[in-house]
Order: C-alpha cells, then sequence, then structure tokens
C-alpha cells in the first residue's frame, strides 16, 4: 500500500514539473533573448530602449546588430530576424510581399522623428544648403556627398525625397558614420549624409566630441532655412525629418511585440527624448509622414 502510495505521489510530482518545465520554456514578452536588426543611423537610441526593456523585465536579453536597412528588410522577411528598425517608406510591393511572406498586416509600430543632416568640417566656409544644391550635387559625376554605404538608411531616405532610386543617384562612400564625421577634414570640397542619432544624445561624451568636429548645415526650402531642433521634428518643417518605426514578423504577444509596446510608452518615449530625438506618440496627431 505504502508503495502504491509513492508512486501515485511520484507520478503527480513528476506530471507538476514536466508542466513547470513547459511554462518555464513557453515564450513570453518578459524574458528570453532577442536579437534587433537596425541600421547603424538608428543603432543609439535602439540600444537606449533596448537597455530600459532589460532593466524592467530582468529575464530578458536584448542583442542590437546593426545591418543596412534593405538587408536588415530581406533577413525579417526570411525569418532570419524577428524584429527590425526602419525609416524609409516601403513600396506597395514591399508591403505586398511583407504581408504575403509574414502573413500579417503591414502596421509600422513608429516610435521617433529622427533626421537625415548634411555636415561639413567646422571650418568650412560653407553656412547652408539648399534642397536645389542637394538634388543636384547627388546626380554629379562629382560625387560631391559622403554616405555611409549603399543599401542604408541615411541614403534610402534622400532618394525618396528626391523620388529618384538609389541606384540613379551619384555618391562617394566612408563606411561607418563615426568614420565620415572623423574623416570629413580630409575632403573639404565634400558634404557628408549621416543620421542626427549618430550624435544627438545630449551631455554625452562620445556624441558632444562627434558634434565638436563638424558643423551641421540648415537646409534651405522653399526660402526658409530649417534645422534640427525639437519644434522642426515635431512639425517635420525640416525637409529631412523621419519617422522610425519597428516591423516584426511576431504574430503573438512575445518578447518583440512586447519591446515595441514598451518603446510607444511614455516610458519608452522619455527614452527617446533622452536621446535627443522627438518622440512621436507624444505627439502623435502632430508628428506625420509626409
Amino acid at each position: 500500500m505504502k508503495n502504491s502510495i509513492k508512486i501515485i505521489v511520484l507520478f503527480f510530482i513528476s506530471i507538476i514539473a514536466v508542466s513547470c518545465k513547459k511554462e518555464d520554456l513557453s515564450p513570453s514578452y518578459h524574458k528570453g533573448e532577442m536579437t534587433i536588426l537596425t541600421d547603424e543611423s538608428f543603432k543609439g537610441v535602439t540600444e537606449a530602449l533596448a537597455e530600459g526593456y532589460m532593466i524592467n523585465y530582468p529575464e530578458t536579453k536584448i542583442k542590437v546588430v546593426t545591418k543596412k536597412e534593405d538587408l536588415g528588410f530581406l533577413d525579417l522577411l526570411k525569418d532570419k530576424a524577428r524584429i527590425i528598425v526602419m525609416s524609409k517608406e516601403l513600396s506597395p510591393e514591399e508591403i505586398k510581399t511583407y504581408e504575403e511572406q509574414v502573413d500579417l498586416k503591414f502596421l509600422p509600430s513608429k516610435f521617433a522623428a529622427d533626421a537625415v543632416v548634411f555636415i561639413v568640417p567646422k571650418d568650412s566656409p560653407k553656412e547652408s544648403i539648399s534642397m536645389e544644391e542637394i538634388s543636384q550635387g547627388m546626380q554629379s559625376d562629382n560625387k560631391e556627398f559622403i554616405f555611409d554605404g549603399a543599401n542604408s538608411s541615411n541614403l534610402n531616405f534622400v532618394a525618396q525625397k528626391l523620388k529618384k532610386q538609389p541606384k540613379d543617384l551619384k555618391f562617394s562612400i566612408i563606411p561607418g558614420s563615426k568614420n565620415i564625421i572623423e574623416e570629413l577634414n580630409k575632403y573639404p570640397d565634400k558634404i557628408g549624409v549621416i543620421g542626427l542619432n549618430t550624435f544627438s544624445r545630449p551631455y554625452d561624451k562620445e556624441s558632444e566630441q562627434l558634434k565638436s568636429m563638424v558643423k551641421i548645415l540648415p537646409v534651405e526650402y522653399k526660402g526658409k532655412l530649417y534645422n534640427t531642433d525639437f519644434e522642426n521634428l515635431r512639425t517635420m518643417d525640416y525637409p529631412f525629418t523621419r519617422v522610425l518605426y519597428f516591423l516584426t514578423n511576431e504574430g503573438n504577444f512575445n518578447i518583440a511585440n512586447g519591446f515595441i509596446r514598451y518603446s510607444c510608452t511614455q516610458l519608452g518615449q522619455m527614452i527617446v527624448q533622452k536621446e535627443g530625438l522627438q518622440p512621436y506618440n507624444m505627439y502623435r496627431r502632430e508628428v506625420q509622414m509626409r
């Protein structure tokens, strides 16, 4: 009789243990590991949001990996990535491909207003740049503008603003936004093109050092100069303001969607603001893609 009772007790213990094990291994927004793919231009704000999420949910581990925007999108479609950060507006064909391959509606989760900025060495006599100069320069054999690479978010966005395909534009390349800043003095006749988030974080030593090396050119548009202050990002009056958004292939509420929700709440938006970017969801009605 005692042996029978022991067998029954052990049977129920084993069931409970198995159930607990299954529960521990089940997907969740508050535990587990995840990799986020982001263009280098958005790395700063993405890392800051990831750190905030891991502090709030200590059982999560989020790795931020830099990858060119177009290549990250392809990885998402091929299920090689669960979540990516993007800024370019997808074409109807790209949206259709996403919805067919991922089997989800295209619902970008917008979380920040960033900008593409045009920089010159600190001692350059140039004080501003016009939309016409940008358009003409991007079609000149002189290749006046330096980008951080093909397939990058900065190139994609400028091409979209000019209503051109990246392959139809002419430009120089120095890999990495920081490298562009550090090497721009070697090319006094060139203009660097980088993301604002590269050095937007206030009171950060590295950001301040990088920003001190160059001059950000206000952009002239329809006879008026626009710089990248918060107001011009909020209203999107600065011509090269762009909205950053998350895209995922996760169909349930696990760590990717948990991270997206966190980034779009007040706490996540405060982190965006601390990064020197314009929070999107605090001004939902005013920050809109044009």
